[in-house]
């Protein structure tokens, strides 16, 4: 298949303009849909080729999601940009009373083709009410389902597949990512739900990680190699779906597994693949399972409390030498 070589935002905007012209009622809602830096210029091509579908509403998100939610309930596929992901919060009642329950709740009556795309992550002095990664938070609602592209190839290939979808998905995109370039299929491309990607092949340690935190990972296992120790990562690229079985076959190869991941220590993505592993793969362990994660603690805008309290090589590195342990 031809590639491109593109960054994370003109992926975006090059998946957006394949969703304008295969769907009619496709529409995008929200503000600054590729934030507030200099990625947001990408955007505006897209603004002037399809002015009546794209809407820059009024800052309320709790107004405009449940105005997307009730349009895509009405037939009409829409990507609602909530912001960062902490803008959501006001929004919840809609997404969890409502979009995440009304297929079930109407006896599969109704869908709700509603893609949610959220900026998670910490993003250099943003501050703790824009560095919030609440992926748990919806992995507990029953009814959503959650990917989390870790580069530009696979924002297309997930994104993709969203729109095929008649479950609500949320989309988490990390404010690093989009600068970051990567070789992009073009034409028709898409990455199924619940089948993660093993971004290394390794023999004495799985490295477990997303969005972001797959970067990190990556690097902690170029720096591993040189003491030779051969790091196996996994990404699962989607949370719900669950590819629980890539990570099991992957622990059972290597017999450790480390968590890598921006959601807190508490009831994490690292925590719940680590509780999966502990109940369903536990012969296969050689050594406790290790975390990393952001630390139980509001972040602030110091670059030196960023660097803390976030997933970094350095830490990874020593979680993967103390399971090797």
């Amino acid at each position: 298949m031809a590639t491109r070589r593109m960054n994370y935002a003109d992926a975006m905007v090059d998946t957006f303009r394949i969703c304008f012209k295969e769907d009619p009622h496709f529409t995008v809602i929200g503000n600054e849909v590729l934030g507030i830096g200099p990625t947001r210029l990408q955007f505006e091509p897209l603004q002037a080729e399809y002015p009546d579908r794209i809407y820059f509403p009024p800052t309320s998100e709790a107004a405009f999601t449940a105005l997307a939610a009730g349009a895509a309930m009405c037939g009409h596929r829409t990507f609602a940009h909530l912001g960062v992901a902490s803008f959501t919060y006001p929004a919840v009642s809609s997404i969890a009373n409502e979009v995440a329950t009304i297929r079930l709740s109407s006896g599969g009556r109704i869908k709700a083709p509603f893609i949610m795309h959220l900026n998670h992550g910490v993003v250099m002095g943003t501050s703790s009410q824009h560095s919030e990664s609440p992926q748990c938070m919806y992995w507990n609602l029953p009814g959503i389902e959650i990917a989390l592209p870790s580069s530009g190839s696979e924002f297309k290939g997930l994104m993709r597949t969203a729109m095929n979808r008649d479950n609500p998905v949320m989309l988490f995109t990390h404010g690093l990512l989009y600068h970051v370039e990567d070789d992009v299929p073009e034409g028709e491309y898409t990455i199924p739900f619940g089948q993660a990607a093993v971004k290394r092949k390794g023999k004495d340690a799985t490295v477990v990680a997303t969005s972001l935190t797959v970067g990190v990972a990556m690097q902690a296992a170029d720096i591993l190699a040189k003491e030779n120790i051969d790091v196996e990562v996994i990404d699962p690229r989607t949370l719900v779906p669950l590819d629980k079985k890539a990570i099991l076959d992957s622990v059972a190869k290597t017999g450790r597994l480390v968590t890598a991941d921006e959601t807190r220590l508490n009831c994490g993505v690292g925590s719940e693949i680590a509780a999966i592993v502990a109940e369903e793969g536990f012969r296969s362990l050689k050594a406790p399972i290790v975390r990393v994660a952001r630390a139980q603690a509001p972040v602030s805008a110091a670059p030196t409390h960023e660097a803390y309290v976030i997933p970094t090589p350095e830490k990874t590195v020593a979680a993967v030498k103390k399971v090797m342990a």
